[in-house]
């Protein structure tokens, strides 16, 4: 293929170059017929195919395809084979409908439950979000077809999401918000990652050098390009310079010349354009190896798909007194216009036209005894007539099924919840119903977290749905009649207020700028600072049956850099039925140089059991799972020590733990200079060395008899040169001389030593 693209590039015009780097449609590149180069064709996703009938025009109608759910749903499976499969379906719909690159998976970190576009996003967590998207672009990919991970980077909120300008701090970036696209950047390879709209520390992402280059390629090795968001780049030339290959849409004649003329005036070294073009290349012609358009996909096929997917996902949240599953012999009192009309994708540029769409009500009519209610159709004010109406169909059935779904007028792309509260109307629909039936179930269709203080305690059933496609009315239907036993848990923490969300002071910020204040403390890891109390934490979800912890064991009590630990734990079945458990590893540092969070997920397996049936489960870390990312050495390192393995079926209930010690951490230079504190200096194995028989003399054994307190401890913070000056001693040098000799001493001592 190398011999191709240097053929290609050798013999393309300036024009065609710059003609390559800019969409020739709305969704497709460039065609140059005279060197036989074809254009490549993009579409909307991540959870379905939405391809333009017309591609030359930006919004338009869209060809049929399966809505499988949303990235909000799928997540809460915990489970990377079914999210493979699903990948390797919406490929083959991807060639039937002559698509050669699927745009998503969406990976940006759930900072807060109010952002609108939530649905398409995976977790709060960026191990679990990285993890997942990697599953989806290895299935996407292995047919051929390629994936566009997005929306490159920082991008958590819709308010002003075209210019907002995101502060976050080093840590936090790495951490958290880069976290999960570097590991689905190393583990699936996306052929191509779209940066967000937003600014971060000053710059559009489009023109982002630091993340586009020296993180994307430098620091993570990728060899894709980059492509804008739709209306992403601002300043094409910038953007060319900074590393995003593709500015989509087009056409833009405009940019074009731009490229052209920066070129021809020097400003843009032709050579940065030229690997621009052959990256692009590279993509283009792999795109092409696979023909698209030839074929049909299997649409039942692919519904039943998805029915199984979203009755993998969907969390049971609540089940008092096992009111759940239902015996089929019960009449139903179905209430909520979302029973008759489901709610099952979100609003916005992954909007699918849909191959066919289940409905609950009809599917409950073929299994028994129904009525309904609409109780919810006006959503603007309470109706308290059609509440009324709801009373009365459910005072005279055995149990109540309330079909609750967010409106899309609340939750959608293109702007955030004004809050997490369930409509006035369906609050008080809820309440009503419970009341006149002490048996009632509330099924939930929405994107992220809900605020459910109102009615929680009021009602023994809720089953969490999320937006769960267009075969989402079949998965209810599975697990109420216990047809599939519920095993999905939260990928997100769901508050119990708005005001307990780490974020809450600080979103949507004003007219510029929103400052990520909470740091690396984003959802559980926040709650777990704070010690707060939550509705339902992350990685919860009931079954029915019940699963038991037993036998942890580590491969080795002991780790070393680039080994992997081997962590295994035996999971029983100790119920009645068979089932499914998410298997949950965390990590706890001991102690560390900068605070950590108090745990943080690390691993997780999904494991199928039979009534009585015991397997091991195995789970594997290497050296990252036991990093941070250190802003002063501008690296992730491992620091020496101990450090506790906890494993359970939620981040609350951790059930077992074990502890594996570090003897060696990373190699780390000296970092100290001339305003480095006494502590410091102390935390740094050569400074100590060097400064510990200048404070022998200084303190002598003991200073607490005369100045009444810890000397060591009181100094600490003081910079040396400042405690040398304090100390009183003749020397014809002067502090900060004396600080720069103790710095060549240091810098001479070539001695590596590990972090501690």
């Amino acid at each position: 293929m190398q011999e191709k693209i240097n053929q290609l590039l050798s013999n393309m015009t300036l024009r065609e170059k710059a003609g390559l780097c800019t969409g020739a449609t709305p969704w497709q590149t460039l065609t140059v017929e005279r060197l036989g180069l074809k254009h490549i064709t993009v579409s909307d996703g991540p959870h379905g195919v939405r391809r333009a009938v017309d591609p030359s025009q930006m919004i338009n109608e869209s060809y049929p395809a399966t809505c499988f759910p949303v990235a909000a749903t799928i997540v809460s499976s915990w489970d990377t084979e079914l999210l493979e499969e699903m990948g390797q379906a919406l490929a083959d719909e991807c060639i039937a409908l002559d698509v050669d690159i699927l745009l998503g998976p969406g990976n940006n970190i759930k900072r807060t439950p109010l952002c609108g576009r939530n649905f398409e996003y995976f977790s709060e967590d960026p191990t679990l979000a990285g993890e997942m998207a990697a599953s989806l672009i290895r299935g996407i990919q292995s047919k051929g077809v390629g994936t566009s991970l997005k929306h490159f980077a920082v991008n958590n909120q819709e308010t002003r999401r075209f210019t907002i300008n995101a502060e976050v701090d080093e840590r936090a970036l790495h951490e958290i918000y880069l976290r999960g696209f570097e590991i689905a950047v190393k583990k699936g390879n996306p052929w191509t990652l779209m940066c967000a709209y937003n600014r971060v520390n000053g710059d559009y992402c489009s023109e982002h050098r630091y993340l586009l280059t020296n993180v994307l390629r430098e620091q993570w090795g990728y060899e894709g390009f980059v492509m804008s968001d739709w209306g992403a780049v601002h300043d094409r030339v910038a953007a060319v310079k900074a590393g995003l290959e593709l500015q989509m849409p087009g056409p833009a004649a405009h940019s074009v010349q731009a490229v052209i003329d920066a070129v021809e005036t020097g400003e843009l070294d032709e050579a940065i354009l030229d690997q621009a073009v052959e990256r692009l290349l590279k993509i283009i012609l792999r795109a092409q190896e696979t023909p698209k358009g030839t074929g049909s996909f299997d649409i039942e096929k692919h519904h039943a798909l998805a029915r199984r997917i979203a009755s993998e996902s969907m969390v049971l949240l609540k089940n008092d007194d096992n009111l759940l599953p239902l015996s089929g012999e019960e009449t139903i009192a179905v209430i909520g216009t979302a029973s008759q009309t489901p709610v099952f994708q979100g609003g916005g540029s992954s909007h699918i036209n849909t191959t066919k769409v289940d409905s609950p009500w009809d599917m409950l009519k073929e299994r028994a005894e129904v009525r309904y209610a609409s109780g919810d159709s006006v959503t603007e004010t309470v109706s308290q007539g059609e509440i009324e109406e709801a009373v009365v169909v459910a005072k005279d059935a055995d149990v109540a099924l309330l079909f609750i779904a967010l409106p899309a007028s609340i939750e959608s792309e293109g702007y955030d919840r004004p809050n997490i509260h369930l409509t006035a109307q369906q609050e008080a629909l809820i309440l009503a119903v419970a009341q006149a039936n002490p048996r009632t179930v509330v099924i939930l269709n929405n994107g992220s977290a809900i605020d459910m203080r109102a009615w929680i305690d009021s009602v023994p059933a809720v089953l969490e749905a999320w937006l769960p496609g267009q075969a989402g009315a079949g998965a209810i239907i599975d697990i109420l009649y216990g047809d599939v036993n519920p095993s999905g848990k939260l990928g997100e923490t769901f508050p119990l207020k708005l005001s307990d969300t780490p974020a809450h002071f600080n979103f949507p910020g004003d007219d510029k700028e929103v400052r990520y204040g909470e740091g690396i403390y984003v959802g559980y890891r926040a709650y777990d600072e704070q010690e707060r109390q939550v509705l339902f934490p992350f990685g919860y979800g009931l079954s029915y049956t019940q699963f038991e912890y037993s036998h942890l064991q580590l491969s080795s009590s002991s780790f070393a850099l680039d080994e992997t630990l081997q962590v295994s734990v035996d999971v029983t079945n100790t119920g009645k039925h068979a089932g499914k458990e998410i298997v949950q590893l965390y990590v706890h540092d001991a102690e560390s140089r900068l605070k950590r969070p108090a745990k943080e997920l690390k691993a997780f397996a999904k494991v199928a059991l039979q009534p009585g049936e015991t397997k091991t489960v195995t789970m594997k870390l290497d050296d990252r799972a036991f990093s941070y990312y250190d802003p002063a050495y501008g690296q992730w390192l491992v620091e020496a020590g101990d450090f506790d393995i906890l494993v359970g079926r939620s981040s609350v209930e951790l059930h077992l733990s074990a502890q594996v010690h570090i003897a060696e951490g990373t190699p780390l230079p000296s970092i100290l200079n001339k305003e480095s504190t006494l502590s410091d200096w102390m935390q740094d194995p050569r400074g100590e060395k060097i400064v510990q028989p200048m404070l022998d003399d200084m303190f002598g054994d003991d200073s607490s008899d005369t100045l009444g307190m810890d000397s060591m401890t009181f100094f600490q913070d003081l910079p040396l040169t400042v405690l040398i000056g304090f100390s009183g001693e003749a020397n014809e040098k002067s502090p900060d001389e004396q600080v720069e000799d103790l710095l060549e001493d240091l810098n001479n001592d070539r001695t590596p030593v590990a972090g501690d």
